[in-house]
């Protein structure tokens, strides 16, 4: 056979066989290496968002079947460490989600494609138009929480205070507000609220004020400590460094 059919031949086999991605999803029941961080800090602080209705979305997501936070054992590890070193000072972590099965990232994108469903934009994203949040990256089909050691989270000042309860159906304040005006949280003030799709949510933002500013470094000095990166455009995401399943994504329900 010539050299040139041969080379046509073996370029239509390579084109020809279909391509496999690298990725690898989860089943329905929770891995042996997952633990719920309660058992591991039981004093840490809840404020589980996708469990209700106050979140972007405005209703509970698919998949949080209970206000739970899911990690894998190695990122609940590090986590007890940075909770450890605060406790010191009369602080502690408060985590607004953590594991998220694929079936909330895909409740995320459903939601991100109804442009016309903009009940929570008031407060979570009052300068961004829904069409963009692909294109911005506030949303994707594919969070690096469905791997299992990600987590959103703040600091509260201890004893916590009370945490303002969510009506459904009442006033919303833009999230990118001062802290005594925005929706109430018990945490210290990062600057903005949790799930704020604004620049103003990038960690290293110098629009803030200078003790928002602080505070966001005192979390992320201490995250880092002990093997998390910080996402830069939220504040509040972290993933742990050597995440134990880095191409997995899971899609067991939280319950």
């Amino acid at each position: 056979m010539k050299p040139k059919i041969l080379s046509a031949l073996l370029m239509l086999i390579v084109f020809s066989v279909p391509s496999f991605s690298l990725v690898s999803y989860g089943g329905d029941k929770m891995p042996e290496g997952f633990v719920d961080i309660q058992d591991v800090i039981p004093q840490i602080q809840l404020d589980i968002r996708y469990f209700g209705q106050h979140n972007f979305v405005g209703q509970k997501v698919d998949g949080y079947l209970a206000p739970k936070c899911i990690l894998t054992r190695e990122a609940a590890s590090a986590l007890f460490n940075v909770q450890k070193e605060l406790e010191t000072f009369s602080i502690s972590l408060k985590v607004y989600d953590c594991y998220r099965p694929q079936r909330a990232v895909d409740h995320f994108v459903r939601w991100a494609k109804d442009i016309d469903d903009t009940k929570t934009k008031k407060e979570f994203y009052p300068t961004v138009d829904k069409r963009n949040l692909f294109k911005d990256g506030y949303i994707d089909s594919k969070s690096s929480h469905s791997r299992g050691s990600s987590v959103d989270l703040t600091i509260v000042a201890l004893p916590a205070a009370q945490q303002e309860k969510y009506t459904p159906g009442q006033k919303l304040q833009e999230c990118i507000l001062p802290a005594n005006k925005r929706f109430g949280d018990n945490s210290i003030d990062m600057g903005t609220g949790f799930d704020c799709f604004h620049e103003l949510s990038h960690t290293a933002n110098k629009d803030t004020g200078v003790q928002q500013r602080i505070n966001r470094m005192l979390l992320k000095t201490l995250m880092e400590k002990h093997g998390f990166k910080n996402y830069d455009l939220e504040w509040w995401h972290f993933t742990l460094k050597n995440e134990p399943y880095p191409d997995t994504y899971f899609n067991f329900p939280i319950d």
